[in-house]
């Protein structure tokens, strides 16, 4: 009884230890939350998501001023850069996790290595080399693939964690009916680990989402809405965090509240993102 005792106790100290740093690591993003809310909530209302951002004369003459080129940017931005990292960044982790064998692995893994260390800025310069300058000139398809470059590692990564999670007797029981290596994985493995692909999906896209530094040598910036459907890919494109970073280095009041409420925007669309993802692959209960 003793013994049991002792038992309950060390259990009881271990939950309050683990709620305790529970509660530490929480607690700064908690702040950070609420002061930027605190910050830019006054400055959310209708002309924001309506109207364009304009000269700085605009906001200090009291003129309607908002974000509205800003937010749809970023979603042109960031949905390119899916389209572009998602493809490369899972197939990376399929080679990595159903060809362990292949000559190519060492290699790939290397460079996924690099790539995933290399700073933000630099993977900026990189897209700015491949298509900025190729193009000659700033463009939401050179952003776009600068948050490629920041999600592909990211997503090679988890997609081998959430591979490699499967037991390899699925796979077996796959290719001993008659399936061809490729048909296993697309048909049975990939969905067997949607859950950690998805997972790994949202942390590159939160990884890149916030990224400011590649944009100002891809995208740059821009201060009116595009004209245009091919203005917003081949052309100067504004973008959330770009933005939020040139607000807030700026010397006015009136665009600082303007940074603090892109910043509320921002966590925001991660947060949606987040759930929306979450609900899509929730398991259905069977009644």
């Amino acid at each position: 009884m003793k013994n049991l005792n002792k038992r309950y106790r060390t259990e009881n100290l271990m939950k309050i230890f683990f709620a305790l740093n529970t509660l530490a690591v929480l607690t700064p993003l908690l702040i950070i939350i609420v002061y930027v809310i605190v910050q830019g909530i006054d400055a959310i209302n209708i002309d924001f998501f309506t109207q364009e951002l304009g000269s700085p004369s605009r906001a200090m003459m009291g003129r309607p001023t908002g974000l509205i080129h800003t937010i749809i940017g970023t979603f042109v931005v960031d949905f390119m850069a899916i389209i572009i990292a998602v493809p490369f960044g899972m197939g990376a982790g399929i080679m990595l996790s159903e060809y362990p064998d292949h000559k190519l692995n060492p290699v790939m893994r290397v460079m996924n290595d690099t790539l995933n260390g290399m700073p933000a800025v630099l993977k900026g310069l990189l897209a700015w080399s491949l298509v900025v300058r190729p193009m000659k000139g700033f463009s939401g398809l050179s952003g776009g693939v600068a948050l490629a470059l920041v999600m592909l590692p990211i997503l090679a990564r988890s997609t081998e964690s959430a591979l490699m999670n499967i037991p390899w007797s699925i796979r077996e029981a796959g290719l001993a009916v008659g399936l061809p290596r490729w048909r296993v994985v697309m048909s049975v493995i990939i969905p067997a680990s949607k859950k950690g692909l998805v997972t790994g999906l949202l942390i590159a896209f939160a990884r890149a989402a916030g990224e400011a530094a590649p944009l100002l040598f891809t995208s740059f910036g821009n201060n009116y809405m595009s004209s245009g459907v091919m203005d917003w890919i081949l052309g100067p494109v504004d973008t959330l965090p770009q933005r939020l970073y040139s607000l807030a280095i700026s010397p006015y009041k009136e665009w600082h509240r303007l940074g603090w409420a892109a910043g509320i925007v921002l966590l925001s669309m991660v947060v949606i993102s987040f759930v929306i993802a979450r609900v899509a692959v929730r398991d259905k209960k069977i009644k």
